[in-house]
């Protein structure tokens, strides 16, 4: 159990990362963001796969990157674990095999190595696949062992690189809980990188977003998937977003609509004239045929874009009418099947959109 503190710089023709992170001994950080933003990279150079420009890598008291110092500590000397999507697991092995791999090449005695093991493998509920060879086990089984072999070695630092990405559906949420048990039990320090709100509600103590190689947002999980300040984030937190700058009312978007809402979450919330966002649950949008009446509300006309499939409801995605505001774009609204009969609804239809100003957050938006 090691504390990760990190600042990694790496340059490239056409893309740069300057990330800086850490994580406390135990805790688990999660890292978030779109294709491209610099996940793989930022993993691959705490893995030691590859070189920063800049920057230092300190797992506990030691030192395995910096560039300026002339320091690069292998990989297999690092003191890191990696659970990745594919489980890679030694084909010739056994489960014990595999698992006890890592500490026999660190010259541990054989039988101890394998003792470890079968420990490990007990506490990822494998032990009846100790003697099996990976051709002869599930991708869910696979993986299982996968994250044994990880933690073997004991490693100060485990990094998890969408480590339920190749599961399918009736698997990952068995190796969810697993891995949440496991790594709490253990006190295991982890960076883990997904795409999934879930994973990072349910893995997770705290959150770091990237875009385009920079930290947008962070801070706990609660905090930065409940109160998001950025498109992506809360795109994966299954809410709406629309940016602007706080105003009296709640927020004033860029061709001057003002959307009404209540400031929240801050001590103080956005001053005026900051940059802000407004949030609010696609399933508090009411959805008309016709401008509603009554009850004031924030009211925007938008085209319909799609109707996709959401559990028990549908979600409806807007686009802009012609001639109006492109941010609502993107924007979601959960109704009932009958709902959408009633509108008639179909792709490029011209419909209304309503939330009440209670049911939307006006936060800081990230910068």
């Amino acid at each position: 159990m090691s504390r990760l503190d990190a600042r990694v710089v790496v340059r490239r023709a056409a893309f740069s990362l300057d990330v800086a992170l850490s994580a406390e001994p135990g805790e688990v950080l999660a890292v978030l963001g779109p294709n491209g933003a610099g996940k793989s990279t930022l993993l691959g150079v705490l893995a030691g796969l590859l070189r920063p420009d800049a920057g230092h890598v300190r797992v506990g008291d030691v030192t395995v990157a910096d560039p300026g110092s002339g320091v690069h500590v292998a990989p297999h000397q690092r003191g890191v674990g990696l659970l990745a999507q594919q489980a890679l697991l030694f084909p010739h092995l056994s489960a014990v095999g595999n698992v006890a791999f890592g500490p026999r090449a660190h010259g541990v005695p054989r039988r101890e190595a394998e003792r470890r093991a079968r420990e490990l493998l007990a506490a990822v509920d494998a032990t009846e696949l100790a003697d099996r060879r990976p051709a002869g086990m599930s991708g869910g089984q696979q993986q299982r062992v996968a994250l044994a072999r990880a933690l073997a070695p004991g490693p100060g630092l485990l990094l998890l690189d969408e480590p339920l990405a190749a599961l399918d559906v009736d698997a990952t949420p068995a190796m969810r809980s697993l891995l949440r048990r496991v790594i709490r039990d253990a006190k295991q320090t982890a960076l883990l990188v997904t795409h999934s709100a879930l994973d990072a509600l349910v893995l997770a103590d705290r959150v770091v977003v990237l875009t385009g190689g920079r930290v947008v947002e962070q801070g706990s999980t609660r905090d930065v998937l409940g109160r998001p300040r950025s498109p992506f984030t809360a795109r994966i937190a299954g809410l709406d977003l629309v940016p602007g700058t706080a105003c009296p009312e709640g927020l004033r978007t860029a061709d001057g609509t003002v959307v009404s809402g209540l400031r929240g979450g801050e001590a103080l919330g956005p001053a005026d004239g900051e940059p802000a966002v407004a949030v609010f649950p696609p399933a508090a949008v009411a959805v008309f045929a016709d401008r509603p009446r009554g009850s004031p509300r924030n009211v925007l006309h938008v085209r319909l874009a799609a109707i996709e499939p959401h559990g028990d409801v549908v979600r409806l995605r807007a686009g802009a009418v012609p001639g109006g505001p492109g941010w609502v774009d993107g924007l979601a609204a959960d109704v009932t099947p009958a709902a959408v009969a009633d509108l008639a609804a179909e792709p490029g239809a011209e419909l209304w959109f309503a939330v009440k100003a209670t049911e939307v957050g006006i936060h800081a938006a990230s910068r």
